[in-house]
């Protein structure tokens, strides 16, 4: 049984707190003894009407968040944080260095974020048509990274050195050992077939983030990739890096799936991790990310969103989808708690599409993966998505 205790609303300074949703939860009782679980969802709004959140965790506490605004067609990135125990964001400023280098058309190609050595910011994103482009006539693949002084961002790299035809979103990992991983899809030759030109590439540095290596292919030369779906990267600390993408084959299929090293992105395996047989392309993107020690990843298939352990032991090969089905299910994000008997958020849009806003909906499943609540909350602008995090206190917090 579940019963909804409270539910308000109220205005913050610089951020919008749209509901604050403490659920208990009464499971059925295995002795006779009614045991209970309080959890608390907040749901709140981008600042500045921003679109596209990405937020991430220190280990002090602090929320670490970036943004789009402005015109989708051309608009900024922006970083803001939140510091442990205070409930908005300060002190927003603007990452790229090129005004307007920035898009959020289509939800697939706006700024990732990683945490690097002693906790630098690293950034990346697709360039908008008022980006520099480089010199083989492609939009750039951008990154920039947090000053030594921690108070600006460096001016924007182009790190796209030998690529093109640069389309679906980049991502972004970095580790505490200043290892930093840019990753995108696109083309080395002019060919226009996504299923047999188009690959994965991968710029390396070992310098937090100071200099690259010009990329290199790291998915198998057959997968191809789908050009407008966003990937994900994320790296761990004891030398893993995942990227998930979608591939793209001259059979039809658009499966997902988990490239994986061991060695810090010197050699990967390949899984697939979600099939789908599906013409076009679906405009899709991916959450994933470590916690309680291991990578969890999170994908659409037919509109329903699917999640799973990934890794050497754990190959992604049993994943489980959300509870219900709408068929219009896009975007997930999703947030942990570290103790390991502890519950987890899933939050995701519906019924988004092109010039399209839709629906935030979310569910906490318990470590089994079975659902214990969910809920849903209107106003998911057009070009939106969402981010989840777990904050310290044991709560959840979904930034849409």
């Amino acid at each position: 049984m579940r019963t909804t205790k409270s539910m308000k609303f109220l205005k913050e300074a610089g951020l919008t707190l749209i509901a604050t949703l403490p659920l208990t939860i009464l499971p059925q009782p295995a002795s006779g003894e009614v045991i209970t679980t309080n959890i608390q969802v907040n749901l709140v709004r981008v600042p500045d009407g921003g679109l596209q959140p990405q937020a991430l965790v220190d280990s002090t506490g602090t929320v670490h968040l970036v943004y789009l605004a402005g015109d989708p067609k051309h608009c900024n990135v922006f970083y803001a944080r939140r510091p442990v125990g205070q409930t908005k964001f300060f002190n927003a400023i603007r990452v790229n260095s090129a005004p307007d280098s920035a898009v959020a058309v289509g939800t697939v190609r706006g700024a990732q974020l990683a945490l690097g050595k002693s906790g630098r910011v690293h950034v990346a994103w697709n360039g908008s048509d008022r980006a520099s482009t480089s010199s083989n006539g492609s939009f750039p693949m951008l990154y920039s990274r947090m000053n030594d002084a921690g108070d600006a961002f460096e001016p924007q790299r182009d790190l796209m050195t030998s690529t093109t035809h640069l389309d679906g979103g980049g991502s972004v990992a970095a580790d505490p050992y200043g290892h930093v991983y840019v990753v995108w899809h696109g083309h080395k030759r002019t060919g226009p077939q996504e299923e047999i030109d188009r690959g994965v590439y991968l710029a390396f540095s070992s310098d937090d983030g100071r200099t690259f290596t010009p990329e290199r292919q790291v998915n198998s030369s057959d997968t191809g990739a789908c050009g407008c779906c966003g990937l994900k990267a994320f790296a761990n600390n004891d030398g893993s890096l995942a990227i998930l993408f979608r591939s793209a084959n001259l059979a039809g299929n658009r499966d997902s799936v988990l490239l994986l090293s061991t060695n810090y992105g010197v050699t990967f395996s390949s899984t697939v991790v979600g099939q789908w047989h599906f013409s076009s392309c679906p405009m899709s993107t991916y959450a994933l990310g470590v916690t309680r020690g291991r990578f969890i990843g999170l994908w659409e298939t037919a509109g329903q969103i699917y999640s799973a352990w990934l890794g050497p032991d754990k190959p992604g090969t049993n994943p489980t989808a959300v509870n219900g089905a709408t068929g219009k299910r896009k975007h997930p994000a999703f947030a942990a708690t570290e103790n390991p008997s502890g519950p987890m958020l899933i939050a995701w849009t519906e019924g988004t599409g092109w010039e399209k806003g839709g629906t935030l909906s979310w569910e906490c499943v318990d470590a089994q993966g079975a659902e214990i609540v969910s809920g849903r909350s209107e106003g998911v602008p057009v070009w939106g998505s969402v981010a989840a995090i777990a904050e310290r206190n044991g709560t959840f917090t979904v930034i849409y």
